[in-house]
């Protein structure tokens, strides 16, 4: 079992930033693809970033440009700096570990709440 501990969100005006943090429990980036996905009210929950073992990243076209995912090894933390935020990125957003042997169980955060408001 893989815990992740999402921290960092909260409310923010248009066109600001914060950034949201991810703690696994263990060190566990060798073995999984690290991404965020997020949630809006009555909407499928949505890829927004997605950071592989290797390095390479992925991102929503929606965020392209003013999100940034990236990770800290010898924190073992995962971070997505969300710049540029507009209100459609009021959503929970969920921290997601990936294995990257398929048919291994899928972790997720318990997410944390972004709101984009004035």
């Amino acid at each position: 079992q893989v815990r992740l501990v999402e921290s960092g969100g909260g409310l923010v005006q248009p066109g600001g930033s914060l950034r949201l943090s991810c703690a696994p429990a263990e060190s566990i980036f060798s073995m999984y693809h690290m991404g965020w996905y997020r949630q809006a009210p009555g909407m499928e929950r949505e890829l927004v970033a997605q950071l592989s073992t290797s390095g390479t990243t992925n991102y929503a076209d929606s965020v392209k440009g003013r999100f940034t995912i990236s990770r800290d090894n010898a924190k073992n933390m995962v971070y997505l700096q969300m710049d540029s935020l507009k209100s459609e990125d009021t959503a929970v957003y969920f921290c997601n570990a990936e294995p990257i042997i398929r048919g291994l169980q899928i972790f997720w955060g318990q997410g944390t709440q972004v709101t984009v408001s004035s």
